[in-house]
């Protein structure tokens, strides 16, 4: 039965019943659904609107349904959305005292205020798995504190840092959508019921009782607004986005290190995979998958702003859309999160490849300029000597590492023996120790700090 077909003579085409059924995705709402439902007959009991007998017994009975749904012993089905079949569902219990569950209230606050709870818990859960990703980007930034590998720019060896650098780099990116999802939560956690369709009651309802037994932070305080307002939806994919595209990025870093070209990483073989034809192959499909679930969570970003750019107030069904692509970005963000979590402590570094390549391509030459700048000599004619010195390299098949201190000082009287040792890797990394630098001093204390920043999420 629908709950609004007295008005019509004729039933609802077939096919637009079809279309315009939602169950087969809110069903998942089904537990928010009656939560709110028994938050609102307690209300309207202790207003006096229903009596004190008819609210316990609604209450009573849409708890005895939770139960069957969460055992399994009620399916659901044979409704256009899932409020129309759980209050179907109690009416059929209980007759026509069930029928009184929806005084002062419209399906419009009341799907505005499911959705809500529903994405409460989905900030949560975010940020119980981002938690985990944290944790495990810390511990692999424990495990590099003594390695060095090159930083990049341009995709090209730059300059050696410490490995656990790379690590931290990461866990600073996850750290801040903490705080976006936990400022997305806040926003999201006012209440709607209580606002009717869009103009709120005539009853004499105490919307403030709801509020505190469904753990709102308060009422929304305008009704048009309150049934309409889809932001949370939209900042919680922009949330998912974000932390996709800095899953993306990990992702990307790791297969290209994993790569023989590279070797940094090794991928274990639980988290890759194999070729068909070609036996020698190992895959990172995992990471691949995972920067590509990035565009599909993008996708469903873009569909909720196109969905809410033009309507209308109050509600309109357009706002039907908002609610596919927001669970499957919670099911697939969270899913990418929690694999992350669990792959990076399997993730082999590989400390002598890392080592070599931190002294190749002349990754310590801006060193090398840096020591004269500190004797006095400009920079800008420092890194034009060093330069000169780079090119000789290249044409005599040398590096920095192997130079000796005459050599060095053909291109200028103010290198010491000194020199020899500042171009070594591990000491041009351990220079780097400015505030939030690659320095092994520096990244401890960054690690210091994420473990310390993190608490606040933990609690």
């Amino acid at each position: 039965m629908k709950l609004w077909e007295g008005r019509f003579d004729a039933p609802t085409a077939k096919n637009a019943d079809l279309y315009n059924d939602s169950l087969p995705f809110d069903c998942r709402l089904w537990a928010v659904d009656i939560a709110a439902s028994i938050a609102h007959a307690t209300m309207l009991g202790q207003c006096s609107i229903i009596t004190g007998d008819e609210s316990k017994l609604i209450c009573d009975n849409l708890n005895a349904i939770a139960t069957d749904i969460a055992e399994g012993r009620l399916e659901i089905k044979g409704a256009e959305d899932i409020h129309s079949f759980v209050e179907n569902e109690l009416v059929a219990r209980i007759g026509d005292t069930g029928k009184k569950l929806h005084t002062a209230r419209s399906r419009n606050d009341q799907v505005a205020t499911d959705f809500r709870l529903y994405a409460r818990n989905a900030f949560d859960c975010l940020t119980e798995s981002l938690i985990w990703l944290v944790e495990s980007l810390c511990g692999k930034a424990q495990e590099g504190l003594k390695l060095i590998m090159p930083g990049y720019t341009h995709l090209r060896k730059a300059q050696p840092m410490c490995a656990g650098h790379f690590f931290n780099a990461y866990s600073e990116m996850f750290l801040r959508d903490l705080d976006r999802v936990r400022a997305s939560r806040d926003r999201a956690n006012v209440m709607p019921l209580g606002s009717g369709a869009l103009a709120g009651t005539s009853y004499p309802i105490d919307r403030d009782i709801t509020c505190d037994l469904l753990e709102f932070d308060r009422p929304c305080e305008n009704s048009l607004d309150g049934v309409s307002d889809r932001d949370f939806v939209a900042e919680f994919l922009f949330d998912c986005s974000l932390i996709m595209s800095h899953l993306s990025r990990l992702c990307e870093d790791i297969i290209l290190y994993s790569t023989e070209e590279f070797g940094y990483f090794e991928i274990a073989d639980e988290y890759s995979t194999g070729s068909s034809i070609m036996p020698q192959k190992k895959n990172p499909d995992i990471p691949e998958l995972m920067r590509g679930k990035t565009g599909r969570i993008y996708g469903h970003l873009m569909a909720i702003l196109t969905t809410i750019k033009a309507i209308p107030l109050a509600y309109n069904k357009d706002l039907q859309e908002d609610k596919e692509g927001f669970f499957d970005a919670e099911r697939q963000t969270i899913n990418s999160i929690n694999i992350m979590a669990e792959m990076l402590p399997t993730i082999k570094l590989n400390k002598k490849r890392m080592a070599k390549a931190a002294e190749a391509e002349f990754c310590c030459a801006t060193d090398v300029a840096d020591y004269l700048a500190k004797k006095g000599v400009p920079f800008r004619t420092a890194h034009a000597v060093t330069g000169r010195i780079v090119r000789w390299c290249i044409a005599e098949g040398r590096t920095l590492q192997d130079m000796t201190a005459e050599e060095f000082k053909n291109f200028s009287d103010i290198f010491e023996c000194d020199i020899c040792e500042v171009v070594k890797a591990q000491a041009c990394a351990d220079a780097r120790t400015s505030y939030g630098g690659a320095s092994s001093a520096c990244v401890r204390e960054n690690l210091k700090s994420i473990k310390k920043r993190l608490k606040i999420y933990e609690n």
